[in-house]
């Protein structure tokens, strides 16, 4: 266990030090040392993703139980991890503690005892401490202050669920191939193996427990894909049809694109800014028996790319601060600042103006983001809309084009738009 520890303890200083991406350290410390069983490599993932999903909490239970600073960043960070196992695992108690002990000898011996101590500490005075501790806002919600307060601003009282939401475990959800068979087919064929799931929007399932992509039926074969259930709206809400030439301006890594396809047999471009991304778009639609023309190129320069093809649909999933997903990746909630929603915001906007160019007349644009703050969505769109007399905004079913997380899908925003003479 003192090794996990001391992995995790390495991947959360990266992050929340360094500034680094949660998912490239953790697979980098799994590469170091492959020999680990997949049990102790599911181990370090859920350290390192829980405690930084859990970090204001933990972070300030850690202050109360500290009498001055640590200087040691390892130390504190390891404690983390420890306080994580021993609130939230199922690991004994005392395993945790002994071990912990047992790296802090690695990492500097003269804290050892104050390591132990510290724990123990926690371990006598717990329910006491997780009370103290929502007693501050990052505390209570385990969100930067900066994050909770532009929420609170935004949606009010529905502020909270959304915070609940981000710090909880994101449901698995399955896409339905239509052209290998129905959802329902493919619902019988889980329950055959005894695999729960039930059917929440038209190509999608959602599992009661996540299980690995192997031992999904035929998923090698093609017939499902992985895929949250708030993406799959932007297949259908863009009402793709048979012979439509369409644009995937920001396409990897492809579940969107492939969704298309799998609904109309459309002349499918897939542009996206990254080379080696665009790979896992053409790895996807190889998996899928779909056929796509792939382009390496940045949608807001259509010029070094585009052939003077007008598109009868274009959908535009645009880069943003990916805060509706931060269960999924929570080294989010502690990497982003408030100045990023403005650089997005300029950014996404040069985006819907280049592709609107490339747009057809009468034909829908999708603007697409996981964000849940509205500098990334509605106020983009109504800045387009005041400078483009051709553009008009549709109504679509979805309130104010939001998605906000729950415990069926992540949070996405939505604008429809048509251009017209």
């Amino acid at each position: 266990m003192h090794n996990i520890q001391l992995a995790a303890t390495q991947i959360v200083q990266q992050v929340l030090v360094d500034g680094r991406n949660l998912n490239q350290v953790l697979d980098e410390s799994l590469r170091r040392k492959s020999v680990w069983t997949p049990a102790q490599r599911a181990a370090l993932q859920d350290l390192s993703y829980g405690t930084l999903r859990f970090y204001g909490q933990l972070n300030a239970i850690l202050n109360l139980l500290l009498h001055k600073h640590m200087t040691d960043q390892r130390i504190t960070y390891l404690l983390l991890v420890a306080i994580y196992q021993l609130h939230y695992s199922r690991a004994a108690q005392h395993a945790v503690v002994d071990h912990a002990v047992r790296s802090a000898d690695i990492l500097n011996p003269k804290i050892r005892g104050l390591v132990n101590a510290i724990l123990r500490n926690f371990l006598r005075n717990e329910a006491a401490l997780l009370e103290q501790a929502t007693l501050t806002p990052e505390g209570r919600y385990s969100h930067p202050v900066w994050w909770i307060d532009e929420l609170k601003s935004q949606y009010g009282v529905a502020a909270e669920a959304i915070l609940d939401a981000g710090n909880g475990h994101p449901p698995m959800t399955l896409r339905v191939n239509q052209r290998k068979g129905s959802t329902a087919d493919y619902l019988a064929k889980l329950t055959d193996l005894t695999i729960a799931a039930r059917i929440i929007a038209p190509d999608a399932l959602q599992l009661d427990k996540p299980v690995s992509v192997d031992k999904l039926p035929e998923f090698f074969a093609g017939a499902v894909s992985v895929q949250d259930a708030g993406a799959q709206y932007a297949a259908r809400l863009l009402d793709v049809r048979s012979g439509m030439r369409v644009l995937d301006a920001c396409a990897a890594p492809g579940g969107k694109t492939a969704h298309i396809l799998e609904l109309a047999d459309v002349e499918m471009i897939a542009l996206d800014k990254d080379e080696k991304r665009l790979q896992r778009v053409a790895d996807n639609l190889q998996r899928l028996d779909l056929k796509a023309t792939l382009f390496a190129g940045d949608a807001a320069h259509p010029h070094l790319w585009w052939d003077g093809k007008p598109f009868d649909r274009i959908l535009a999933d645009v880069p943003c601060s990916a805060t509706g997903v931060a269960r999924r990746h929570p080294d989010i909630k502690w990497l982003r600042r408030k100045k990023d929603l403005p650089a997005f915001s300029a950014q996404q906007s040069d985006i819907l103006a280049a592709l609107w160019g490339l747009l057809a007349e009468g034909g829908l644009l999708l603007y697409v983001t996981c964000s849940v703050f509205k500098q990334e969505n509605q106020d983009v769109i109504d800045r387009f809309l005041t400078e483009n007399a051709d553009a008009k905004q549709l109504a679509i079913a979805l309130p104010c084009g939001a998605l906000l997380p729950n415990d069926q899908h992540d949070g996405f925003f939505y604008a429809l738009l048509q251009k017209h003479s």
